[in-house]
C-alpha cells in the first residue's frame, strides 16, 4: 500500500470479506470510530444512570434521553450544508473537541458533588446538538476513505457495524464501571476517547476531503437547494421516506423494552439485558453480512427485506407473553433495522453528487436518528395510555399499512438500479 493511501492492493483474508479494509485510511478510521462510539455509548449510560439516581424521576430520564437526540430532526438538515460549504475534515475536528468538553464537564460536575438537574439537561442538549453535527459528518467523510467507490457499501456497513457493536458492548461495560467506580469515570472515559479518532484522521496519508466552495448562495437557499433535490429525486426522496417511517414505528419498540422486561414478563435486569442483547446481536449480524455482500443493486430488495424482518418482528412482539419467546423476534427486528439503515445509507452515499452528499447524508441522519427520537416519545406515551403490549401491536399495524403503501415504491426504485 503506497504511503498516501493510493490505490488500493488486492483483497487478501479479511478484506476480501469486507473490501473497505483494503484502505488504509479507512482502517484507521474504522479502529478510532471503534473507541470513540464505545465511549459514547458508556457516556449516555451513565449519564441516564446518574439523572435517575440523583433524581428519581422517569419524566427528566425521558427528557435528557430525548434532548440528546432529538434535535438531529432540526438541526441535521442545517448542518449539511455547513458540511458541503466547508472544510469537512477541519469541522470534523472541531465537533470532536467541543465533544470532548462536554464529556469532560460532566465529569467535572460529577467529580465534584451532586449537579443541579438544569445542569443535566443543558449538557444533555449540548449532546444532542453536537450529535446533529457529529453524524452526518461520520457519514459524509467515508466516502473520501476508500479509494474506489465500489468498497463504499462495505465502508457503511462496517461503520454501521460499529455503532451497533457499541450499542451492544457499551450498555454491559459501562455497567462494569459504574459497580466499580462512579459516574465520573465513565464521563472522563468517554472523553479520553475522542483523541483515538481524531488521532486516526490526523496520522500521516490521511488527505483532506475537497470542500466545496462557500460561494454565494444564501443559507437558506443552500438549504432549499438540498430539499428540493432529496424531493425531486425519487429513489432518494422513496429511501428517506422508509428510514423516517421504520425508525419512527420499529426502532421505538426498544424503547418500551424496560416496560416489557418488568410488567410483560415479569422480570428484572437480567431479562432486560438478554432482551437488548437479542436485538443488538441481530443488528451485528446483519451489518457485518452487508460488509461482505452488499452491492448498489441489491439495496431496494435488502430495504424491502428490512422492512419484513421489523413487521415480523413487532407482530411477534404483539403476540407472545414470554421472554424467551421474545428473543427471536428481538433479533429479527434488530437485524431488519439495521439492514434497511445501511442499505439506504449506501443508496444515498452512491447517488448524492459531491457538492450536495453533506447536505442529502444530513437527511438521512434527521430520518434516522430524529425520527427514531421522536417515535420513542410517541411510544412512551401510547404505552403509558394503552399498555405496552397494545403500543407495539399499534406500531406493527402502522408499519403494514406503510409497507402497502411503499411496496410500489421500492419496487421502482430496485427497477432504476438494476
Amino acid at each position: 500500500m503506497p504511503p498516501d493511501g493510493g490505490p488500493a492492493a488486492q483483497p487478501t483474508g479479511w478484506a476480501r470479506r469486507a473490501p473497505a479494509l483494503r484502505h488504509r485510511r479507512f482502517r484507521r478510521y474504522f479502529a478510532g470510530q471503534a473507541v470513540s462510539v464505545l465511549g459514547s455509548w458508556i457516556q449516555t449510560v451513565a449519564l441516564s444512570w446518574l439523572v435517575y439516581r440523583l433524581t428519581g424521576s422517569a419524566a427528566l430520564l425521558g427528557i435528557t434521553a430525548f434532548l440528546a437526540q432529538a434535535p438531529q430532526l432540526v438541526v441535521a438538515p442545517l448542518a449539511g450544508v455547513w458540511i458541503d460549504r466547508y472544510d469537512r475534515r477541519r469541522l470534523f475536528f472541531a465537533v470532536q473537541g467541543l465533544q470532548m468538553s462536554q464529556a469532560l464537564a460532566l465529569a467535572l460536575l460529577a467529580f465534584l458533588g451532586s449537579p443541579q438537574d438544569w445542569q443535566l439537561v443543558a449538557l444533555a442538549a449540548v449532546q444532542g446538538l453536537l450529535n446533529s453535527l457529529d453524524a452526518p459528518l461520520r457519514q459524509s467523510l467515508l466516502a473520501h476513505l476508500v479509494d474506489d467507490r465500489r468498497d463504499l457499501p462495505s465502508a457503511i456497513a462496517l461503520n454501521a457495524s460499529v455503532f451497533t457493536s457499541g450499542r451492544f458492548l457499551g450498555p454491559p461495560l459501562a455497567g462494569l464501571l459504574l459497580g466499580v467506580s462512579s459516574e465520573a469515570l465513565c464521563f472522563l472515559a468517554n472523553a479520553l476517547s475522542y483523541p483515538f479518532l481524531i488521532a486516526a484522521l490526523r496520522g500521516d496519508g490521511v488527505a483532506d476531503p475537497p470542500a466545496a466552495p462557500p460561494g454565494r448562495i444564501s443559507l437558506a437557499g443552500a438549504l432549499r437547494e438540498g430539499f428540493h433535490y432529496a424531493w425531486s429525486t425519487p429513489a432518494i426522496r422513496t429511501a428517506l421516506a422508509s428510514v423516517a417511517i421504520l425508525n419512527a414505528t420499529a426502532a421505538s419498540a426498544i424503547v418500551l423494552m424496560p416496560i416489557y422486561a418488568a410488567e410483560v414478563f415479569r422480570g428484572d435486569s437480567h431479562t432486560l439485558g438478554w432482551l437488548l442483547g437479542a436485538a443488538g446481536a441481530g443488528a451485528v449480524s446483519a451489518t457485518v453480512l452487508l460488509a461482505s455482500s452488499m452491492s448498489r443493486r441489491g439495496v431496494a430488495r435488502t430495504v424491502g427485506i428490512g422492512w419484513l424482518c421489523c413487521g415480523l418482528g413487532l407482530g411477534g412482539l404483539g403476540a407472545i407473553r414470554e421472554a424467551g419467546l421474545a428473543m427471536p423476534f428481538l433479533f429479527v427486528l434488530g437485524a431488519g433495522l439495521a439492514a434497511t439503515n445501511v442499505s439506504t445509507n449506501s443508496l444515498l452515499q452512491g447517488m448524492a453528487p459531491d457538492r450536495l452528499r453533506g447536505r442529502v447524508i444530513s437527511l438521512f441522519a434527521a430520518s434516522r436518528f430524529g425520527m427514531d427520537a421522536a417515535g420513542g416519545l410517541l411510544a412512551g406515551v401510547l404505552a403509558q395510555h394503552l399498555g405496552p403490549l397494545a403500543a407495539v401491536v399499534t406500531e406493527a399495524g402502522v408499519l403494514a399499512a406503510a409497507l402497502i403503501w411503499l411496496a410500489p415504491r421500492l419496487r421502482n426504485l430496485h427497477r432504476q438500479l438494476a
